[in-house]
C-alpha cells in the first residue's frame, strides 16, 4: 500500500497536447497517479500558440471530442479554434489536470534491474537537469511536433519574409504582397485561402498527388467506417464522389490523385485528403495560382522546376513536422520507428513493451487520441490489479 500512496507516479505522460490530457483524463477516472511533463508553457500549445486564427476542426465534433467529456452541443458542427481551446481548458479544469511546463524531456530509459522508466528533464525556468521514475511511460508528443522547412539552396538569401506555417496567424500584414506558400496539405490551402481573402497576389506549390474531398464526404467516410463498411468500399465512394464534385483535378492542381485511396493514404502513410473549404473556387477562378516545386532562392526570385522565376515578398513553408523521440527515448527498439511514428499498424499500435505506451501518433486524428487514451488507461488499470490486488480496494476507496 504505501509505494502507491508514494510520490512517485505510476505513470509518466510526456506531452501536454490534447493526447496527453486526454491519458491523464483516464488515468484519473482509474485512480492512478501520474505525472505529465510539457516543453512549452501551457497545455495544447499547437492549438494555443501555433496555430492560424482561422483553423476550424476538419472533421465533425462527435469524431474529435476527448474521452469522457463531449463537445457542448451548441458548437457547430466543425468547432473553431477558438471553441476547441476553450473545450480543452474546461477539460484541464474539470479533471484538475497539472502538467509540469517548460519540461523538455532530455533522456528516458528503462532499467530492467528495477523495472522503471527513468526520465532526465531540463527545467526551463531553472535551467535545471529533473530525474523523475516511474513503472509506466506514456509518449504524447503528437505528430505534429518540430516544424520542418526543407533545405531549399539559396533561401539565406530571400530577401523577403520566410516563416514556417505555425508562425501564420492571418493574412492581414501581406494584404497586396506576392505570397508563395510551399506545401499542398490542409494547413497549406487553407493558408492560401485565408492569403487570398486578405487580397494577396498567392500562390501555392503543389508538388504530391492529393485527394480532394469536401468535409461532409469525410463525415460520411467515418460513418461508414464506424458501421464498418470496408475502408476499400469506403475509399471507392470517396474517389466517385470526388470525380463528379471536382472533376479532373490534373486540369487545376497539375497533378492526379493517388493510386490508392485516401482512407487507406491516412492509414498507411499518415497523408490525409485535402478537405476543401473554399481554396478549390479559388484556385479555379485563378485567384491562387498553383505552382510545381522550387529549384533555388535567388533573393526574392524564386526558380521553379519548369524552369520559371516568379518574385515573391513572402514564403509561408507548410510543410509539416518531425519528431525528436528517437534522441531521447533509450532502449525501445519495438513500438516506435526513427520517425517517432508507431511500428505496428492500428489498432496493435500503442502498446510496447516494459511499460511503454504511445498515444495520438496512428495517424488518426483526435478520434485516435480517444482511442489510444482509454485503451492505455484500462490496461495499466488491468496490470496493476494483477500484481497488487490491494490497488482494486485503493481504487474503489477513492471512487466511492
Amino acid at each position: 500500500m504505501a509505494a502507491l500512496t508514494h510520490q512517485e507516479p505510476i505513470v509518466i505522460i510526456v506531452g501536454a497536447g490534447p493526447a496527453g490530457l486526454a491519458t491523464a483524463a483516464c488515468l484519473k477516472k482509474f485512480s492512478i497517479p501520474n505525472l505529465l511533463l510539457e516543453k512549452e508553457d501551457c497545455h495544447s500549445p499547437m492549438w494555443k500558440k501555433y496555430s492560424y486564427d482561422r483553423l476550424h476542426l476538419h472533421l465533425a465534433k462527435q469524431f474529435c471530442q476527448l474521452p469522457h467529456i463531449p463537445l457542448p452541443s451548441s458548437s457547430p458542427t466543425y468547432v473553431p479554434k477558438k471553441e476547441f481551446i476553450q473545450y480543452l481548458d474546461d477539460y484541464v479544469s474539470y479533471f484538475d489536470i497539472t502538467p509540469l511546463y517548460k519540461r523538455r524531456v532530455e533522456s528516458a530509459k528503462f532499467e530492467e534491474s528495477t523495472g522503471k522508466w527513468y526520465v532526465k528533464v531540463r527545467n526551463g525556468n531553472s535551467g535545471e537537469v529533473e530525474e523523475y521514475s516511474s513503472k509506466f511511460l506514456v509518449v504524447a508528443t503528437g505528430e505534429a511536433s518540430y516544424p520542418f522547412i526543407p533545405e531549399v539552396p539559396g533561401l539565406e538569401s530571400f530577401k523577403g519574409e520566410a516563416i514556417h506555417s505555425t508562425q501564420y496567424k492571418n493574412g492581414e500584414k501581406f494584404k497586396g504582397k506576392s505570397v508563395l506558400v510551399v506545401g499542398c496539405g490542409n494547413s497549406g490551402m487553407e493558408i492560401a485561402l485565408d492569403l487570398a481573402d486578405h487580397g494577396a497576389n498567392t500562390s501555392i506549390i503543389v508538388r504530391s498527388k492529393i485527394h480532394l474531398i469536401s468535409r461532409e464526404m469525410g463525415y460520411l467516410g467515418l460513418v461508414l467506417l464506424k458501421y464498418k463498411v470496408a475502408v476499400t468500399v469506403v475509399d471507392t465512394i470517396m474517389v466517385m464522389l470526388s470525380k463528379l464534385i471536382y472533376g479532373d483535378i490534373s486540369k487545376y492542381y497539375g497533378v492526379k490523385r493517388p493510386e490508392e485511396g485516401p482512407f487507406t493514404c491516412k492509414l498507411k502513410y499518415g497523408k490525409y485528403p485535402v478537405f476543401d473549404v473554399g481554396t478549390h473556387g479559388k484556385i479555379k477562378s485563378g485567384e491562387i495560382q498553383v505552382l510545381p516545386a522550387m529549384t533555388v532562392i535567388r533573393g526574392n526570385d524564386v526558380v521553379l522546376e519548369n524552369g520559371k522565376c516568379h518574385q515573391f515578398d513572402a514564403i509561408v513553408f507548410a510543410t509539416g513536422f518531425k519528431r525528436t523521440t528517437h534522441k531521447w527515448l533509450r532502449g525501445d527498439d519495438y513500438l516506435l520507428n526513427e520517425d517517432g511514428l508507431p511500428k505496428q499498424e492500428f489498432p496493435q499500435h500503442w502498446k510496447g513493451k516494459n511499460g511503454l505506451y504511445c498515444v495520438g501518433l496512428s495517424r488518426t486524428g483526435l478520434y485516435g487520441i480517444a482511442f489510444d487514451a482509454q485503451n492505455i488507461a484500462t490496461h495499466i488499470n488491468s496490470l496493476l490489479c494483477i500484481t497488487n490486488p490491494s490497488f482494486i480496494s485503493l481504487v474503489e476507496g477513492k471512487v466511492s
